[in-house]
């Protein structure tokens, strides 16, 4: 408990730090440094499962979808209160990566992304094609949470999310399932071989996945306001397509160009990804081959990613400056 009272109070520490970016920034600038937490929320989620449990999924940003249409079915035809809907809906993305995590975490490697990627693909046409439910390609609208467009209120929320989330999976990281989980990545068949269930905590980290990425896209569409399997325009945002598989593509990216299997990595790349997506969003979709010729480079160079980029530079910068030694190379303190 001391170590999570210290870690709950850098969490808030940052949280204060980071407070004032709104009052200095443009509404444009505000917009794009929430949806940069949003995607730290799903990248960080993704690299608990394919990171450190070595479950590669092609799925995840199909379980924001989950969590963002169930929200906005809810509130439309039942008229559920938002968070009552946002809550349904990660419980409806639970439930789903349970039952898919039971079917397919049996595969390993190419099949289970296979496996993944034709659930994924199946939902995406099912949104599609039932628009007498989903509104398909015409746009579901979504109530707004805050019932305003302006991104101020949505980053503090995204903000706390976010810092939450990087709570959570470090409490997650440091415990006894995420020993389970690192075994399973490591070795697998000696994991079981010393009497750990490896199948159940692969469902394990599979639902808690699911469960970070519905959180993101639940909220996620309460402030675009309009789902849509394609990008659409609506209060001057592009809605959110949590549904196309660009989405995971992109999501894969971050984690990688950040630090595959690190824990600051897929916020380092998240952020500096997104970044880069939106100085190249009039390059269309050429972004993407921009993004893969970037993730080939550092596959190559720097298969830590930035993070391994950065404790290079550190470690340099260490050795020809001495004095700034003890600052570069500091870690900190066990629990």
């Amino acid at each position: 408990m001391p170590g999570f009272a210290r870690r709950l109070g850098w969490a808030l520490l940052a949280y204060a730090a980071l407070a004032w970016l709104p009052l200095a920034a443009s509404e444009y600038h505000v917009h794009v440094y929430t949806m940069c937490l949003y995607y730290v929320i799903l990248a960080v989620g993704w690299n608990l499962l394919a990171g450190y449990t070595g479950q590669f999924s092609l799925a995840h940003h199909t379980f924001a979808g989950i969590g963002a249409y169930t929200s906005a079915l809810l509130c439309l035809y039942f008229r559920a209160p938002i968070l009552v809907g946002i809550a349904a809906g990660v419980v409806v993305a639970a439930a789903i990566g349970y039952g898919l995590g039971t079917l397919c975490l049996r595969m390993r490697a190419i099949y289970l992304a296979l496996a993944t990627w034709a659930f994924a693909e199946s939902m995406r046409l099912f949104v599609a094609v039932e628009y007498q439910i989903t509104r398909g390609d015409l746009g579901l609208k979504a109530p707004l949470l805050f019932g305003t467009p302006h991104p101020t209120p949505y980053y503090y929320l995204f903000l706390g999310l976010t810092l939450a989330a990087l709570l959570v999976a470090w409490q997650i990281l440091h415990s006894r399932v995420g020993s389970y989980l690192q075994a399973i990545r490591d070795d697998e068949e000696a994991a079981a071989v010393m009497g750990l269930d490896t199948f159940k905590w692969k469902r394990v980290a599979f639902v808690i996945s699911a469960v970070f990425a519905a959180v993101a896209g639940g909220f996620e569409g309460h402030y675009i306001g309009l789902l849509s399997p394609t990008p659409m325009k609506f209060n001057g945002l592009l809605s959110p397509t949590p549904m196309k598989f660009n989405e995971m593509a992109i999501i894969v990216i971050m984690v990688i160009a950040g630090g595959f299997r690190t824990f600051a990595g897929p916020v380092v790349g998240a952020v500096f990804i997104e970044l880069l997506s939106e100085e190249l969003r009039s390059w269309g979709e050429i972004r993407m081959v921009v993004f893969a010729l970037l993730v080939l480079v550092a596959a190559r160079a720097f298969p830590a990613g930035l993070m391994g980029l950065g404790l290079a530079l550190g470690e340099r910068l260490s050795r020809a400056v001495p004095a700034l030694a003890p600052l570069l190379t500091a870690r900190p303190p066990a629990d």
